[in-house]
């Protein structure tokens, strides 16, 4: 079944739950009308958002709390009515249609499981007000799905006496039972413990994949919602801030909040420089040699930043080229395809794991430069000053101070100190222009 969602708005008196103002672009098939007064300027029709999800699609809704997330999903479940919009159904519109005769199941993040039920009487509830998918007897039907959900020996067992991931799944197998053409997940996992969170995304997602069901999944966290979906869209005060598969929206994120909300980031904003002469110096007094002095132009795709096309579509070359961005005195090289005038203040990113280290207090600092992706050198280095760090097992997330400004770089062990540290331009990712005709 495909879902999709046309202008939809939700309001609760002077509250704007859904539809409010926001970024104005979602990437691939999402996004929020206009500013919260108005769908476009001089257009009185009130905000509202896109959405479109494609039959058989893993589809999840990550963001804050409060940003519009469960909002999104009860109207979907008919629960609640948009203030203004459509959703529908294989282009059926649904508003008017009752939630038991919309053909979708729901797990709730509490499960809400009954407690005089027995665990096979949990199940088989919503089939008390239809009969099972293609014939079948209700305790074929039950057993079948507990088989599924790997609880095949639990039917007769007390909801009571089962671990939270086991109720999660009778939950899942009891909103599954009436065969319904979509399945809506509420943060059904945000009440258990990391490792279980992650061995049960696993079989929600292997559960979708076999029974090609149509799921809208609601989460906080970033890590579930990159490690399920198909897609996945970032919402933010009631807007879609993006759209896209998990990959292009922790490489390529198209707003600021959403390159600091998905993950770890280190964002720069700096003002654009005019490209120099060859031979020109760079001069800056926090950035070693190896700096790209000329503009360095290649037909195609831009590497490892991502391809052409993967921001929002305005102002882009499909050239890739090399931009001096000022900060605080440093000049940076970014590498984008993106239009990017003299003068126009720049916002870009570097993940923390394309950040190298390059020495450290007396050894090594001003030595030799890393690799980058592009088989050049690290283009830039900034001395930093280690404010803390926290071991996480398979790395040590280590903050650091910049000039006011703070970093987050990736190493095996914990650093202290004065350290150096540095990136390519290559690895830079531009979220924002504004400015001297930049894009927005």
């Amino acid at each position: 079944m495909r879902l999709t969602l046309d202008g939809v708005r939700k309001e609760y008196g002077d509250t704007v739950a859904l539809g409010a103002s926001g970024a104005d672009g979602g990437g691939e098939s999402g996004g929020s009308k206009g500013d919260g007064e108005g769908g476009s300027e001089g257009d009185p029709t009130p905000a509202g958002i896109d959405l479109a999800v494609e039959d058989g699609e893993f589809f999840t809704l990550v963001g804050p709390s409060g940003c519009g997330k469960t909002t999104t999903l009860r109207l979907v479940a008919g629960f609640d009515a948009p203030t203004r919009g459509a959703i529908r159904f294989d282009g059926r519109e649904m508003t008017a249609v009752p939630p038991e005769d919309r053909g979708v199941g729901v797990v709730f993040q509490n499960y809400a499981l009954f407690p005089h039920l027995s665990v096979a009487e949990n199940v088989a509830y919503g089939l008390r007000f239809t009969d099972p998918p293609d014939g079948e007897r209700t305790e074929k039907r039950v057993a079948s799905l507990l088989d599924l959900v790997d609880l095949p020996d639990a039917g007769p067992r007390d909801p009571a006496e089962l671990s939270g991931g086991q109720r999660q799944r009778v939950a899942l197998a009891r909103a599954l039972a009436p065969g319904p053409d979509l399945l809506l997940l509420d943060e059904p996992m945000s009440a258990l413990d990391a490792q279980l969170r992650e061995r049960l995304r696993l079989q929600i997602k292997r559960i979708q994949s076999e029974l090609g069901i149509t799921t809208l999944y609601v989460t906080h966290d970033q890590e579930e919602a990159l490690a399920v979906s198909d897609r996945v869209a970032v919402l933010s005060d009631g807007a879609v801030e993006q759209v896209g598969t998990p990959q292009a929206v922790y490489r390529r994120p198209e707003t600021r909040f959403v390159a600091e909300f998905v993950g770890d980031n280190n964002v720069f904003e700096g003002r654009a420089q005019s490209p120099r002469a060859p031979g020109e110096s760079g001069g800056s007094n926090s950035l070693t040699g190896n700096e790209r002095s000329p503009p360095v132009e290649t037909e195609g795709e831009t590497s490892a930043g991502g391809g052409a096309g993967s921001q929002r579509g305005e102002g882009r070359t499909g050239v890739t080229h090399t931009v001096p961005v000022d900060i605080a005195g440093s000049t940076v090289p970014v590498r984008t395809d993106r239009q990017v005038p003299p003068g126009a203040t720049v916002t870009f990113c570097v993940r923390p794991e394309r950040m190298t280290v390059l020495g450290q207090g007396d050894s090594g600092i001003g030595g030799g430069a890393g690799d980058g992706d592009d088989g050049g050198h690290t283009a830039v280095a900034l001395d930093a000053t280690v404010s803390n760090a926290e071991f996480l097992g398979e790395s040590t997330r280590t903050f650091l101070r910049w000039k006011g400004q703070e970093l987050t770089v990736r190493t095996p062990d914990p650093l202290s100190g004065d350290v150096r540290v540095g990136f390519d331009g290559a690895d830079a990712h531009i979220v924002d222009v504004e400015g001297k005709g930049g894009s927005k």
